[in-house]
């Protein structure tokens, strides 16, 4: 068990009781100073809740997975502006798109299946 988010979360709860403290306060004797560092203590809460968030969450793993119906064969991948053989290692996925950079001639094309009808 981590102690980041438990200390984290005791770090922001005290913030924001002080805040509710110091709103009250500010409510019975109106002073600008109070209201000021009640807004202060809510906004510093805040800001160690995301803090938290954002150092102990994990990367998600996204695995994607092909079901196909019959045999396949791998096509061979033709630049389209020279025509050189491309291999498949040379192949890399940017945004979920396969890109590929021609080794002959420096093009960078999007890899796309055409429809076999």
């Amino acid at each position: 068990m981590r102690l980041l988010p438990i200390f984290g979360g005791i770090a922001a709860a005290v913030l924001f009781f002080f805040a509710v403290i110091f709103a009250l306060a500010a409510s019975v004797q109106a002073t600008t100073e109070r209201l000021a560092t009640s807004g202060i203590l809510f906004i510093v809460g805040l800001a160690v809740i995301v803090g938290i968030y954002y150092t102990t969450r994990k990367p998600k793993t996204v695995i994607q997975r092909l079901e196909v119906s019959g045999q396949m064969a791998a096509a061979q991948i033709k630049c389209p502006n020279c025509g050189g053989s491309i291999s498949a290692d040379q192949i890399r996925i940017e945004s979920g798109v396969p890109y590929v950079k021609c080794p002959y001639c420096g093009t960078t094309f999007e890899v796309t299946e055409e429809p076999k009808w």
